[in-house]
Order: C-alpha cells, then structure tokens, then sequence
C-alpha cells in the first residue's frame, strides 16, 4: 500500500477535507495526517509520499528528509520551495511539485489589507478603541502613492491591476524586466537602491534564493523615501530584519507590515512584536476560506500520475 504523509499544520477543517477528499478519490492508499512535524517522525521512514508546507517542517526538516528513507514525492502546498528544495537531506531523485497559479486573488488581498492598515494607522485605532480612547488623525492615502513589487510572477500579476484600481502607480522590479500588464514601468533588480528611491509601499513578493538571500538591507532601506512602507510577503530571509528593525527604530521606514520571517513561528521575545509600527501576521498571506478547494485539483492529478508512475506528466515539476 502506498502511504502519504499528511503534514499539515492547518485548521482542523482544513486538514479533515483534505483527508477526506483524497481518501475518497484514492482508496486503496493510506492517508496519514498530522497537524506537527514531531508527530510526523513515527510515519516518515514509511512514507512514499509527504504533502506539506516547507515552513510546516520548522526547524526539523533535515532531520524529517534523513529519515524518510522511502520517499519518491513531495508535494509542496505552497508557491515557495526555498525550505524544502534546499535541504540537503532531501535526495535528488525524490520528486519535488508546487502549487502554483492559485494565489493571486489572497496574496492580492493580504497585500491591500496591510497596506489600507498601515497607510491609515488601523493598529493605532485598534489599540485606542481597547482604551475608550477618541484619538483623531489624518490618514496616508494610497491614491497617487508609488507601489513597488519585488518579484514579478503570477502573483505580482493579480496584484499590480488592484493597485492600479486604487489610484497607485506601480512599478515592477525583477531580475528579467518586461512588459506585463498593469504595471506602468519596470526596472531591474540589478541596482535596487535606484530602484526603490521614489517608492511609497515596497512589497516584496520575490522567492527566497541565495541571490535574494537579504537583499532588502541597510543600504536599502537607505535608499527609501522617509515615510515609506515595507509590506514582506516573500520570504523572512529576503530581508535582514536587524536592518528593517533599525530603519523603523530611527523612523525612516514609517511602518512595516510583515507575513513572514527568518525564523518561524516568530520567538516571542523578538522585538518585532513590540514595535508599534510593526504589523505582524503568522505567514498566512495565501490561505483562505477557499484554499483547499483550488489546491485539490492539482494535487488530485499529481497523485494520479504518481500512482501511474507519470513522475513527467506531473504539473508543476520544481527542477533540483
């Protein structure tokens, strides 16, 4: 019997349709889910298949890839690889597909929400209704404001029309600048100082490589407007966070609105979470109530092909 690891550290909702949904379009194999990778330990040198999230295996994924000595596939449930495809334990001829194609609409959404709460101070509201407190103040608007998006992909694509929408400019900054609609300009990553410079909202959508690896730092920050926002829907490792701290400390970067981060969960004692123009969200820029539903079809047809022994007719094949 072919055994799949389940490895989702989701609402229990979501992790019962995902057991539920494949179970009963594959019943002659053997689902296993866990909600934490220290339960998973126990499963691994049997599984022939782990579906998960790269940040779901925390700091145990090399110990997780160097037992799991039966593995063929891995079934990322995300667009993002960096935390698994680069764990040296994993073996080269493990197969390794992503979820693509399905995350424009939520990370669209997460990125105009925290901008909306940074631009018009919703944590400082928030805070004064908890205190009974009548503060008024004025607002940043977005209208007329500069967006910059770091990493130009599918998700960029949704993103830069909203924005459009909102009165913004937008201007891309990728490693390979081209015409993509929605975007009034494009510039490249090759002098990203240059790039940022006129920029109100930096929002950093780019993966996580050894070229990215933080990328956003001192220099910069530096070479942002004062007043600027960072919105980091990436990675943690693209930005040197020592530096953001600092940038928002002496007041240069106004506000930051964080998704993710180096090291996740985010400890407890990281200043981060005391910063009051630090917005701070538990990497879920991606999930939604319908999340589930548009993952299942590519994993359904991912697993039909391994099942068939079609590792080439897989969709979204990740090269290692």
């Amino acid at each position: 019997m072919i055994n799949v690891l389940l490895l989702l550290a989701l609402p229990e909702k979501f992790r019962e349709f995902y057991n539920t949904e494949l179970g009963r379009e594959f019943p002659s194999v053997n689902f296993i889910p866990v909600d934490h990778v220290s339960k998973a330990e126990e499963h691994l040198p049997a599984a022939d298949v782990l579906v998960t999230f790269g940040p779901h295996l925390l700091d145990r994924a090399e110990h997780a890839f160097r037992i799991a000595t039966n593995l063929k596939w891995v079934q990322a449930m995300g667009t993002g690889v960096d935390n698994i495809a680069e764990i040296s334990t994993l073996r080269k001829e493990v197969a390794l597909t992503n979820i693509h194609g399905i995350h424009g609409t939520p990370m669209s959404e997460a990125c105009m929400a925290a901008m909306l709460a940074l631009s018009r101070e919703i944590p400082r509201l928030i805070r004064n209704q908890d205190q009974n407190r009548w503060d008024r103040f004025p607002c940043a608007l977005l209208d007329g404001r500069t967006a910059g998006i770091f990493g130009v992909g599918a998700i960029a694509e949704a993103l830069a029309p909203r924005l459009k929408v909102m009165g913004m400019k937008v201007v891309g900054i990728s490693s390979s600048p081209r015409s993509v609609p929605g975007f009034d300009e494009m510039r490249s990553r090759d002098d990203l100082a240059a790039a940022v410079r006129d920029l109100d909202h930096l929002i950093l959508l780019t993966p996580h490589t050894a070229q990215t690896h933080n990328i956003i730092n001192a220099k910069i920050f530096a070479a942002m407007k004062p007043g600027s926002f960072v919105i980091n829907l990436a990675r943690g490792g693209v930005v040197e966070e020592d530096d953001l701290i600092k940038a928002l400390d002496s007041g240069h970067i106004a506000g930051a609105a964080l998704d993710v981060f180096a090291k996740e969960p985010l400890p407890a004692d990281h200043k981060f979470w005391s910063m009051k123009n630090v917005i701070i969200t538990p990497h879920l820029g991606g999930l939604s109530h319908d999340s589930s539903r548009h993952t299942m079809p590519a994993l359904i047809h991912n697993m039909k092909c391994f099942l068939a022994g079609d590792y080439a007719g897989m969709v979204n094949r990740v090269a290692r």
